[in-house]
């Protein structure tokens, strides 16, 4: 059994704090720190360049994407890490896309993150091959599959609600139909016990800075099925993805397997915060975790449901059909949220009226659920959201 007192005492979390926003960026593992200092002067400092091949610098994509692929059921040498999470769906498309050549249709639904239909209707419009990009409520995308749908590209859990879709099922109604899968672990990795070899998945991509708490802008990856990790087209073919990339050809060769999704310089410092983020995972059962996180949910909705009645839960009632965040409908929900934060209780607000609470059992407990629900029930009893300092729109959200 996972030891959740352990694992909490792992995190630097504010005096006072109560963090729900996990799902959106973990919190700093107290061993990132020393690990980030140690790079920078012992590695960085000293060895210079050197550090590419004495520190290892230049194979942490494939062991940090081995550390990665435990958490997500994947094959030993199947994942890579690098780039932003919006790099890898490109790649994870266009290389679904050549897989399937002799049709035209792209499938996801109107829950799936934005930028991933940003990217998708990018590379179709500049591949320039006629191609269409279908979306669907959530609930329509079994019935909307077909032998005219080249590739189903859906997130796993639905950013704001927290619905989660049949990862297992849709794939394989989608491959007795031939089309190919991506899959979208934003908001799974690190968060669910997801099986991506178990569920026959052909790609899938997320990113390492929400439930796998590698820090601000901690790099993406990728996992290639190893059916296609041979032939998988990289489309973003850059030099750390050729397949000598010191011999500095003018023609472009791609990698082995996984290796050929590489495509610029690794980031090395956020790679090792993210190698020391990682550590906290050795000795955690995914399992575990996603037990934990139902049993947290389930206070925080009951809580809610009793003392703050004006809040709506938009989540599935139903844990299964849920992932690790739970979200609550307010038309002031901007402002809600805002003065929690003013109190010490952090979540984050979607738009039009999405609050939402992270359940990350490495670092919270009941205590933590218990004294979130209090001070929510003080902010709507008193209303307390209703002043102006609250209802200031910033950038981020």
């Amino acid at each position: 059994m996972t030891d959740f007192t352990t694992t909490k005492t792992l995190f630097h979390l504010p005096e006072g704090m109560t963090y729900l926003d996990g799902n959106s960026l973990g919190p700093l593992p107290l061993s990132a720190t020393d690990r980030m200092a140690e790079v920078m002067q012992g590695e960085w400092g000293e060895m210079l360049i050197t550090g590419w091949n004495k520190a290892g610098w230049i194979h942490q994509p494939s062991r940090l994407g081995d550390r990665i692929g435990r958490l997500i059921g994947a094959e030993p040498g199947h994942v890579v890490v690098g780039d932003t999470l919006s790099i890898k769906v490109y790649q994870a498309l266009a290389a679904a896309l050549a897989l399937s050549p002799d049709r035209r249709v792209v499938l996801s639904d109107t829950g799936n993150f934005p930028t991933d239909l940003y990217m998708a209707r990018g590379l179709l419009d500049t591949l320039g091959q006629g191609h269409t990009l279908q979306l669907v409520d959530p609930e329509q995308v079994a019935a909307s599959l077909s032998d005219e749908v080249a590739v189903l590209m859906l997130t796993d859990v639905d950013f704001c609600t927290g619905r989660r879709h049949d990862m297992r099922a849709l794939t394989e109604k989608a491959h007795e139909l031939g089309i190919i899968t991506i899959w979208d672990l934003a908001h799974s990795a690190g968060a669910d016990a997801i099986d991506v070899t178990g569920c026959g998945t052909d790609f899938a991509v997320g990113c390492t800075y929400k439930y796998l708490n590698g820090g601000p802008g901690a790099p993406a990856f990728i996992y290639v099925a190893p059916r296609h990790a041979d032939n998988a087209l990289p489309a973003l073919s850059g030099w750390l993805g050729h397949a000598a990339p010191f011999a500095f050809d003018l023609d472009y060769r791609a990698g082995q397997g996984i290796e050929r999704m590489r495509v610029g310089t690794p980031p090395v410092l956020q790679m090792a915060a993210l190698d020391a983020a990682l550590d906290v995972w050795d000795g955690v059962a995914m399992a575990d975790v996603r037990a934990r996180a139902v049993e947290l949910s389930e206070m925080l909705i009951a809580g809610v449901s009793e003392q703050c009645p004006d809040l709506q839960l938009a989540s599935p009632r139903d844990p299964a059909q849920r992932g690790s965040h739970v979200s609550f409908r307010h038309p002031e929900g901007y402002a809600v949220i805002q003065a929690l934060i003013a109190r010490g209780v952090i979540g984050d607000f979607r738009t039009p009226d999405i609050l939402r609470f992270g359940i990350t059992p490495l670092f919270l407990d009941e205590t933590d659920i218990a004294r979130a629900v209090t001070i929510l029930e003080e902010i709507m009893q008193d209303r307390v959201w209703d002043r102006d300092e609250y209802k200031v729109r910033q950038l981020v959200t």
